[in-house]
């Protein structure tokens, strides 16, 4: 039988076949504490007996079942034993001679998990104690209980937990404890992977969300918070319900469909891989949200933000799922959009659009010209292509274009017919056409040649303005210039607004705004005829589109002088006052980078004279980032020290000038303990670790300390001495993932061969401490250390592909490529590998060759960027 790598083919196929009616899931989770009973060597596991009801429209068929165990110890079909040893193959149970109603029982003993897949169990340095929690997306249910591991198989659920006697279990449905049993009210029917378990000593908190319908009747909705206990001094569980029910207000009043799914629990758990999980009832977040030290505005931000993503999940995705993960984006791109939505019209975040504009629309450039591009509508021909289609391009793309077609139909539109989606599909599954039927109802507009051009296609284009003055100095003709990538041609229909600007007193002020479909490779913008000169062109203003933005030469020059200077003409509550101009601005310059446009080092140049004007956190945070990709990845090799020492030398000069105790002084700290190399830097960084040295009103709390402690972990000036001192301080699950990422920072030969070991040879970090190792591994000022390990990286991503979990494979194929080995001899080994292995998994050459492209991408910038030292 095939393995666990389940096809869009047979999926189709079972679903043909099969209709569930219901599951009961029984776990006993008693042995997550105490001793394993076959010793360290043998995988701790828990009882799992799942009774499935179900349906064949062909009796006498065969068909299976999913199950990811180490054993099986019963199986019975329509009340016939079956041999597990005969029809369990570790990934699936045959199921033959079905009849048109059967009922199957699996009794099995299935693995908790330390990798973030399936039930993972994490125990907390800091009191010993054990925490269970669930994740399944796209499918890993299968490694908790048995099932048809698939989403257009919907079902209701029933689960019972037995757990240590001074745990709480929660589950989807409501749940109450008898006879030391945790029962859980049935769900409604819902997809496998939206399934949740959460056990353990967690701290909770409640509260009560309540609202009266439309029709008299009181809508009330039990919410609850959790983390683990060493976390609940630092909970802020009051904001998490504000935004809460701050979004459930908007969905109540945009929707028209109520809440169906009882309570809301929210559970910000440990080593969780992703931001966070949409399940019905129970969802589920990284603890990152849960902030041990003082953070900015924008974590807040990006909090709420997550919160409302996985709220609007609730009814995109999870009342209303996508028939197979081909139509991820029905979900994906949605509540990408609705979060940024909701968070704008409904929080205290009225500068969302912003924050979407320079940070998520940035993700999705980058992968929407990967060689691995694909229409947000993608082809996913199996589970390992889903797993990967979690990117750029299925939530940011795709939000952005759902953005440009609110604009398109209409807000109003584009709201009925959600409510009409929800209304005619509720508790079913969907594909394309179902949501381009209604949105035809209720906008009158061709969707299908929309979705043609948007959906069902992959690459960016780009947006130039060309400016003609007439003998008057005033403009003649004003023209927006599209262009598309060789590799995907297609030209697109875009609603823009053209922003015209000029100087006024001190500001670069917008004087002249139109709006244009621009279609084809030449579009003329006839309502700007006749306009005074202007300065600065900025296409795509307001961020109507998903274009990138290109400049014309007047343009350009005006940005390296005046970039600073450009204002907001009037307070926008979409931008929260701050000048969107300026960040598409940003965003666009950063774009040329990339695109060996811009010398890198122009773009460093940029941000040292205006970042620290930059009044939006958000936006000085990913300049910030930006800006040390720049040198990093992009700056000449000749240069990268100058620039290394330039923006070390600015950051610090910002961190004495801001405002003391402020979040953007803050902010320059955390960016020059990135950029810190020299030595009086990283002097100054011990100093304001054991108290030496201050600056006025920075507070080196423990999470500042860490930060501080991995450049100079990096540089040799904190040994393994220093950082265990450092871990007593701060024996927790976080304090332990800073310690292990600053102990494969150190500059050593000995020190990266035990890491790359750890990491590679072996499986007995979890999930959390091999991104730490990783992240630790690679330092970009240790290029020569880590030459060896280019020959080794690719002698090892094929077994660890084929041996390794998917989540901890990608880890290691994306985070040990050697990068920082920026020559054209990398590029010739990696395009060696790639001809060598033609048959390997799709999804491993996939994640291959994005690492080329980058690397690629970062040697074209280098050139670029060394032409303009002359």
């Amino acid at each position: 039988m095939p393995g666990e790598n389940l096809s869009r083919d047979e999926a189709q196929e079972r679903a043909a076949l099969l209709s569930v009616d219901g599951y009961d899931v029984s776990l006993d989770l008693r042995s997550a504490v105490g001793e394993t009973p076959g010793g360290a060597d043998e995988p701790r596991t828990f009882r799992s007996v799942t009774t499935i009801r179900f349906r064949c429209a062909e009796p006498g068929a065969a068909c299976f079942a999913d199950l990811i165990a180490p054993s099986v110890t019963a199986v019975s079909l329509n009340g016939k034993d079956l041999d597990p040893g005969e029809v369990f193959d570790g990934t699936r149970i045959l199921l033959e001679d079905l009849a048109a109603e059967n009922e199957l029982v699996v009794d099995a003993q299935c693995a908790y998990s330390r990798t973030g897949e399936g039930l993972h169990r994490f125990v907390d340095p800091e009191d010993g104690e054990v925490y269970l929690y669930t994740q399944y997306e796209p499918a890993d249910a299968r490694r908790v209980f048995a099932n048809f591991e698939q989403p257009d198989l919907k079902a209701p659920f029933r689960f019972e937990v037995r757990a240590p006697e001074d745990w709480t279990v929660w589950s989807n449905g409501a749940g109450e404890k008898h006879d030391g049993v945790w029962r859980f009210a049935e769900t409604k029917p819902i997809s496998t992977y939206i399934t949740c378990v959460v056990a353990g000593p967690y701290h909770y908190v409640t509260d009560t969300y309540t609202r009266t319908l439309d029709d008299g009747t009181t809508l009330e909705i039990p919410l609850g918070a959790m983390c683990r206990r060493g976390l609940a001094r630092h909970f802020d569980a009051d904001d998490v319900f504000l935004i809460t029910k701050q979004g459930l207000d908007f969905f109540h009043d945009h929707f028209d469909c109520p809440y169906p799914f009882g309570k809301y629990d929210q559970a910000f758990v440990p080593e969780y891989n992703l931001g966070a999980m949409e399940n019905p009832g129970l969802v589920t977040f990284t603890e990152e949200f849960v902030f041990r030290g003082r953070v900015t505005r924008a974590s807040y931000e990006r909090r709420a933000n997550v919160i409302l993503h996985e709220m609007a999940h609730m009814w995109f995705g999870d009342l209303v799922t996508m028939a197979w993960w081909d139509d991820l984006w029905l979900k994906e791109s949605f509540a990408d959009f609705m979060g940024s939505f909701s968070l704008v019209e409904a929080t205290r975040f009225t500068s969302g659009w912003i924050t979407f504009a320079n940070n998520r629309k940035a993700w999705a450039y980058r992968a929407d010209q990967l060689p691995s591009t694909h229409p947000i509508t993608a082809d996913i021909r199996d589970l390992q292509d889903a797993k990967l289609n979690f990117d750029g391009i299925t939530y940011a793309k795709g939000a952005s274009v759902l953005k440009q077609l609110v604009a398109y139909v209409g807000r109003e539109a584009f709201l009925e017919g959600a409510r009409r989606y929800f209304k005619r599909n509720a508790y079913g599954n969907t594909r394309l056409t179902d949501l381009l039927s209604v949105l035809e109802e209720t906008s009158g507009r061709d969707m299908a040649s929309w979705a043609r051009s948007w959906l069902q296609t992959a690459g960016v284009n780009s947006l130039t303005p060309q400016v003609l003055l007439g003998e008057d100095g005033r403009i003649a003709e004003l023209s927006v210039l599209q262009e598309a990538a060789e590799s995907h041609p297609e030209l697109r229909p875009h609603r823009v607004a053209v922003g015209l600007y000029r100087t006024e007193g001190d500001a670069l002020v917008r004087y002249a705004r139109a709006e244009v479909d621009v279609h084809g490779p030449r579009t003329v913008v006839g309502e700007l005829a006749g306009a005074g000169a202007p300065e600065l062109v900025l296409v795509n203003d307001d961020d109507l589109t998903y274009c990138k933005i290109r400049f014309d030469d007047t343009s350009l020059e005006t940005l390296k002088d005046r970039l600073g200077d450009i204002t907001e003409p009037s307070p926008s509550s979409s931008s929260g006052g701050y000048p969107m101009a300026r960040a598409l601005c940003w965003s666009a310059l950063w774009n040329m980078t990339r695109d060996a446009l811009l010398p890198a080092r122009d773009f460093v140049d940029l941000v040292l004279r205006f970042a620290g004007r930059e009044s939006d956190i958000g936006v000085l945070q990913m300049l910030h980032t930006w800006a040390d990709s720049a040198l990093t990845y992009y700056a000449a090799p000749a240069w990268r020290e100058t620039g290394g020492r330039l923006l070390a030398e600015g950051a610090l000069r910002e961190l004495r000038q801001a405002e003391p105790g402020s979040q953007h002084q803050l902010t320059w700290a955390r960016f020059f303990a990135t950029v810190a190399s020299q030595e009086a830097d990283l002097r100054l960084l011990r100093g304001l670790l054991d108290g030496t040295a201050k600056i006025d009103g920075l507070d080196v709390d423990q999470e500042l300390r860490w930060a501080f402690l991995r450049p100079l972990a990096a540089h040799g000036a904190a040994d393994e001495s220093v950082l265990a001192a450092e871990l007593a301080r701060d024996d927790t699950a976080s304090g332990k993932r800073h310690q292990v990422r600053c102990l494969a920072a150190r500059p050593s030969a000995a020190v990266k061969a035990q890491a790359w070991a750890q990491v590679v040879e072996s499986d007995t970090l979890s999930n959390a401490l091999v991104e730490a190792t990783i992240a630790g591994f690679v330092q970009p000022s240790q290029r020569e250390l880590l030459a060896p390990y280019t020959e080794k990286y690719f002698a090892a991503i094929g077994r660890v592909w084929a041996e390794r979990s998917i989540q901890i494979g990608m880890h290691v194929v994306r985070g040990l490529f050697p990068a920082l080995q920026d020559s054209p001899e990398t590029l010739e080994a990696t395009d060696a590998w790639l001809a060598a292995h033609e048959d390997a998994p799709p999804a491993l050459r996939r994640l291959v060759l994005e690492a080329r492209d980058d690397l690629a991408r970062a040697l074209r910038g280098q050139a670029c960027d060394a032409a303009a030292a002359g």
